[in-house]
């Protein structure tokens, strides 16, 4: 199934907001056969958006739209619907009650402008915002679809995956099943990994297709499978993921679509082991990812930001010699680093980074980008490298932390 998406707001085009809706959409229906054909971005202009409207209908049978529905005079995506869909607007009891619910739960008093928001066009279906005051509404036209969602991320991302696709999937019925399956690796450059594995992809038949999800330090490679024989194609996704596992060995980290975080998490909670961080470039990142999983605090002890070499001496441990004979960002520093925090905290593997985020800072001999990082455990093994990345401060940071939880990761595993 194609679908179009429509994303509206005067802020998008002004640069002021970066849409994240289309892509958050789209990763979402993948794995379900569903692919986004085409995306808009319009500003809070009438003619625009109907506009965009027609080009969608021509292009797919569901059309998914996110803005324009706040309570303020520029948000006028729900005159344009009634206009386009018919029907008048008026006032829906439900939405009313949704709205004070969600208003009375954040603690505000409900004015006009937000009461509003519960008049809707008569010629659509509402989806109650669990999350938010704008309501979803879904319309329908020749046997085709539109749905209108709000433009905030986060209650887009919540209703889409939760009631508007699972609607939209039983609407749009398909005897054709999708499996897929996921593989993590490292120790590749996708081009690489693409000239490694080119025989085996060449030779896949035409119901699977291999895809390539590059991040820094980590490939996410997702195999997707489409047959109207369920068992038939579930075997063979399996066998391919398989096949391709066998090639790969030891670079393959995982085989669930995870974060490295997760990946390590999983690898602490199997050996039964608590974690770490010690932190200096990276600034509380690594902890920061951490503890965005939930269930985190089964394994996650805590962390240690030490930017400072007087924190990296008084809380960790690193010797002063250590420190003027080599510097903050070597190896024996972060070393001294990650043993530290074992000590400080009692875990039973810390991860620890000191480099130079930059834009300023490096040297001749210490370039900005280069990240020393450590993984030390409580049996007294301690693993360490010194990476080289490019990119701007934040890039930077992201590759790093990103390289010392896969580091770690294959320390558990003894690599």
């Amino acid at each position: 199934m194609k679908v179009s998406i429509i994303v509206i707001g005067d802020e998008l085009l002004l640069g002021q907001v970066t849409d994240t809706n289309s892509g958050e959409i789209a990763r979402h229906i993948a794995p379900y056969g569903w692919e986004v054909e085409d995306v808009q971005t319009v500003g809070d202009e009438a003619h625009e958006i109907t506009r965009a409207i027609n080009r969608a209908f021509e292009l797919s049978d569901v059309v998914l739209t996110t803005g324009g529905l706040g309570p303020t005079k520029d948000d006028i995506t729900k005159q344009v619907l009634r206009d386009y869909f018919g029907g008048e607007l008026k006032e829906d009891p439900e939405v009313l009650a949704n709205v004070m619910d969600v208003v009375g739960r954040r603690g505000f008093k409900i004015n006009k402008l937000t009461a509003a928001q519960a008049i809707v066009p008569t010629s659509c279906r509402v989806i109650q915002n669990r999350v938010g005051t704008a309501p979803i509404m879904w319309f329908e036209k020749d046997g085709r679809v539109l749905v209108s969602m709000p433009g905030v991320p986060f209650e887009t991302r919540e209703m889409f995956q939760s009631e508007v696709f699972p609607q939209l999937r039983k609407r749009f019925k398909s005897n054709v099943d999708i499996e897929h399956a996921v593989l993590m690796v490292t120790d590749y450059t996708e081009s690489a990994l693409a000239e490694k594995i080119a025989p085996w992809e060449e030779a896949l038949p035409a119901y699977l297709h291999l895809a390539y999800l590059p991040k820094p330090g980590l490939i996410r490679l997702r195999i997707d499978g489409a047959h109207h024989d369920k068992e038939f194609i579930t075997s063979e996704v399996r066998r391919a993921a398989s096949e391709l596992h066998d090639m790969l060995g030891n670079a393959v980290i995982a085989t669930e679509d995870l974060t490295p975080a997760q990946i390590l998490l999983k690898a602490c909670e199997a050996k039964g082991m608590t974690l770490t961080t010690a932190e200096s470039c990276t600034g509380g990142n690594i902890a920061h990812e951490i503890t965005l999983i939930p269930g985190s605090s089964a394994v996650f002890t805590g962390g240690i930001v030490s930017y400072s070499n007087e924190v990296k001496m008084r809380l960790l441990g690193v010797n002063g010699e250590t420190l003027a004979a080599n510097g903050a960002v070597s190896i024996p520093v972060v070393e001294e680093m990650a043993r530290g925090a074992l000590s400080a905290t009692g875990a039973d593997i810390a991860v620890a980074t000191s480099g130079i985020a930059g834009p300023d800072g490096g040297s001749a001999e210490k370039p900005v980008g280069t990240v020393c990082m450590a993984v030390a455990t409580a049996d007294g093994r301690c693993s360490s490298m010194v990476g080289k990345f490019p990119g701007n401060r934040g890039r930077v940071i992201d590759a790093s932390t990103t390289k010392v939880l896969i580091m770690a990761v294959k320390h558990l595993r003894g690599e």
